[in-house]
């Protein structure tokens, strides 16, 4: 195990231990129909039994024992707008957005999945958590997701 991979448990420990163990994110699909729309929200990863989502006006906890997908990716895209308006230089700059997808099965059986737009200071935190406590592997895209979800 490398000092990263133990800077980043440790890390996450710190975060559980003060009361973080979680971060802002927003339900952007999925299957759970009551969460569009909803705004932003926050992810929480400090419940024994289970992570809670929680939107202003909707919020639904999911047992780790029943989370079957961990998986993070990354979208990349340019500045265009910011580039037209200010500066061509934005144009070599990125604006990554950082997507979990959680998949699980509910009361029913049946299952189901939620994808979020995670906040970059928060994602690290997040999947050395859901891995912790649910027991599985983040799956990542690519190479570029697994290195900042590794935090190489």
């Amino acid at each position: 195990m490398g000092f990263r991979t133990i800077a980043a448990f440790a890390a996450a420990a710190l975060l559980l231990c003060a009361g973080g163990g979680g971060g802002r994110a927003e339900y952007v699909g999925g299957t759970m129909a009551e969460f569009e729309n909803t705004g932003p929200g926050t992810l929480r990863v400090t419940g024994e039994r289970g992570f809670l989502f929680q939107t202003r006006r909707v919020e639904i906890e999911v047992p780790y024992d029943r989370v079957n997908l961990l998986e993070y990716g990354q979208q990349a895209s340019r500045r265009y707008a910011l580039a037209i308006a200010i500066s061509p230089m934005l144009l070599l700059t990125k604006k990554r957005a950082h997507f979990l997808t959680i998949g699980f099965t509910d009361d029913d059986g049946k299952q189901q999945a939620m994808v979020f737009r995670v906040d970059k200071n928060s994602i690290r935190a997040l999947l050395v958590s859901l891995e912790a406590k649910t027991g599985r592997r983040v799956e990542y895209q690519d190479a570029e997701a697994r290195k900042a979800g590794a935090g190489e």
